[in-house]
C-alpha cells in the first residue's frame, strides 16, 4: 500500500490509507499516520473523505502537506481505532 512521508512538528510521520473497508467505503476511508518502529512506533488514525477522487491511493497523493497536517490534527490514538485495531 502506497504512503505518504509529512513533517508534524519536527518529527517524521508515515500516512497511508488504513485498508480497512466500511459500509461507507467509497464515500470515505481511514488514514493511519504512523511514527517510529517496533515497540516505540506511534500509530494515530483518523477518517477523510475525498471531494473528487474516490480511489484511496489517488486520494492520498492528491492531499497537499498542509490538508495531511490537518488532518493528523483531528487523528486519534491507535487504542481507539478500529482502523487500527485497539492496539496500544
Amino acid at each position: 500500500m502506497p504512503f505518504r512521508t509529512i513533517d508534524v512538528g519536527g518529527q517524521q510521520w508515515r500516512v497511508q490509507s488504513s485498508g480497512r473497508v466500511t459500509q461507507l467505503d467509497r464515500d470515505e476511508f481511514g488514514l493511519v499516520f504512523v511514527r517510529g518502529s517496533g515497540p516505540s512506533m506511534e500509530v494515530r488514525v483518523t477518517r477523510y473523505s475525498p471531494i473528487a477522487t474516490r480511489s484511496r491511493e489517488a486520494a492520498l497523493a492528491e492531499l497537499s502537506e498542509d490538508k495531511l497536517r490537518e488532518l493528523f490534527g483531528f487523528s486519534q490514538p491507535s487504542d481507539t481505532s478500529p482502523d487500527a485495531g485497539y492496539r496500544p
